[in-house]
């Protein structure tokens, strides 16, 4: 792990426009700097870098960011590579700390979290598409609000089958550890023991910027019980801090520099089958200092 100081040493030193320049010809326009995209083919430049600001921008296919973001996009390394190396490239001593026992614990925890809700995405896609009850109650919802097969797959959404235990069981089926569905929220532990929180509900994946599955909400179509369940607040999920379809928005919110706020999972749906894709959902909350 990189100390914070050197973290910080090296997003001071990495000049965007050094940085973009290693990999692209630029030249001046007024105060920014302009090239080729080196993300898609193109003849008239519309990537464009800015020192002042420390980031670029390619206002054709929206792909940009910071000099370490650039460096990730571009040789299609990790944040941790990323940083070394920039800090190769200035001479900048990397000093890595040991993850203390707790540190290690949480990030565990965290990992095998991502990793259960993962699966848990793909049950839930496959419980859609290849049960009869997906099939008869989630999919014909679905089609009913005119949701194309390309939407519901672009949004991973899924059913969870009206069964007290179905994703409990297939998880231990498949060697994963039923801790960390409890701890995601995915399942109770209840008296008579685990059981699933989303049982008979169509499923709304939520996903973080990077595309990991932090959370679900889930849609049921009775009418005698709460609408929608939610996943509760986790270590892998703070909802103040997320917004629904981020994931999905972001090129086109750089590309646009606007962005849309709704307030739920099928606005966000609606929005992106109508071709606006530059929207997010604040799922029914008040927006926050963090979103």
């Amino acid at each position: 792990m990189i100390d914070r100081a050197t973290v910080d040493k090296i997003l001071d030193a990495a000049d965007i426009v050094d940085v973009v320049s290693d990999f692209v010809h630029l030249r001046r326009r007024g105060a920014n700097y302009v090239g080729l995209c080196p993300f898609h083919n193109e003849k008239t430049p519309s990537f464009s870098v800015s020192r002042s600001k420390g980031i670029c921008k390619c206002f054709s296919c929206g792909k940009g960011g910071s000099a370490v973001n650039f460096v990730m996009e571009h040789e299609q390394m990790s944040y941790y590579e990323a940083l070394k190396y920039l800090a190769k490239k200035y001479h900048i001593e990397v000093k890595e700390r040991e993850l203390t026992d707790s540190e290690r614990q949480a990030q565990s925890e965290r990992e095998n979290m991502l990793l259960v809700n993962e699966f848990a995405l793909k049950h839930f896609e496959d419980n859609l598409f290849n049960t009869e009850e997906g099939r008869s109650i989630g999919l014909s919802y679905f089609y009913e609000r005119q949701f194309t097969d390309v939407t519901i797959k672009k949004f991973h959404l899924g059913y969870s089958l009206e069964k007290r235990d179905d994703l409990f069981l297939a998880i231990k089926a498949n060697s994963l550890n039923p801790e960390y569905a409890v701890n995601s929220g995915l399942c109770i532990n209840g008296e008579r023991g685990i059981y699933d929180r989303f049982k008979g509900r169509v499923m709304f994946p939520v996903l973080n910027i990077a595309g990991k599955v932090i959370a679900f909400g889930g849609r049921t179509l009775k009418k005698d019980i709460a609408k929608y369940v939610n996943s509760p607040e986790s270590l892998i999920y703070k909802k103040k801090n997320e917004l629904h379809g981020l994931y999905q928005a972001k090129q086109a919110i750089v590309k646009k520099d606007k962005c849309f706020l709704v307030e739920g999972y099928t606005d966000v749906l609606s929005m992106h089958q109508a071709g606006i894709e530059n929207v997010v959902a604040s799922s029914g909350t008040s927006l926050t200092e963090g979103q």
